[in-house]
């Protein structure tokens, strides 16, 4: 299934009202070093194109930048990493986002039941607690909370080693922006946001994969 690059699976994501960091897109060493400059360190580098969805197993993500001659020296590394199946690939700058808890969301489309939104823990445990709750598409306010309460792992979604707890107003906006991507556009066969990093307890989308029919 043909997907979008995740600078391009954001940017339909944000007009859906997930919640995305500021980022900046780049093609060449000297933009992204003037995109981090905007942006403000510490900064976030990846490569990415419609044909990269492994980024972290190929070495393609730099964290922690701290200033212009570090995210020179990272986004040389990248453009050069690139290799002929990546097709168009270009450089994804971000601002380092800081939190402890990972959940995972995203849409899948099942060809009996229909679109459904998924909401589940993230991060080194979701092998391991499969902890994942589904709603079918259209979410009512009603079904994205009841989403949130379906996950065994409340103790994550409350006060959490210093940082507040899940803002579910927040998370049930984002729900409803997946609902409302699924209704509005056909095409859409998947999504997959993963991470889903709480900051300040609020989520926010730092990787994103959309699925679209060929």
């Amino acid at each position: 299934m043909p997907t979008l690059s995740e600078a391009e699976s954001k940017r339909m994501l944000a007009a859906h009202g997930v919640p995305v960091l500021d980022e900046r897109s780049a093609s060449s060493t000297a933009g992204a070093v003037d995109a981090a400059e905007e942006i403000g360190y510490p900064a976030v580098l990846k490569l990415c194109g419609r044909a990269i969805a492994h980024k972290t197993e190929r070495g393609l993500v730099r964290l922690g930048l701290g200033d212009a001659d570090a995210v020179a020296t990272a986004a040389a590394a990248l453009l050069a990493a690139a290799t002929p199946d990546d097709g168009d690939v270009e450089l994804l700058v971000a601002p380092m986002a800081r939190g402890t808890r990972e959940l995972i969301a995203g849409l899948v489309r099942d060809d009996q039941f229909g679109p459904a939104v998924m909401l589940g823990v993230g991060g080194v445990l979701a092998e391991a607690v499969r902890d994942v709750a589904f709603r079918l598409v259209p979410l009512s306010p009603v079904d994205a909370d009841d989403l949130v309460d379906d996950l065994a792992a409340q103790a994550l979604l409350g006060p959490f080693r210093g940082e507040p707890s899940l803002d579910r107003g927040a998370m049930r906006d984002l729900l409803l922006g997946l609902s409302r991507l699924a209704e509005s556009d056909p095409s859409v066969r998947a999504v997959d946001v993963n991470p889903l990093l709480l900051v300040d307890g609020r989520p926010v989308a730092l990787d994103a994969l959309v699925e679209v029919a060929p």
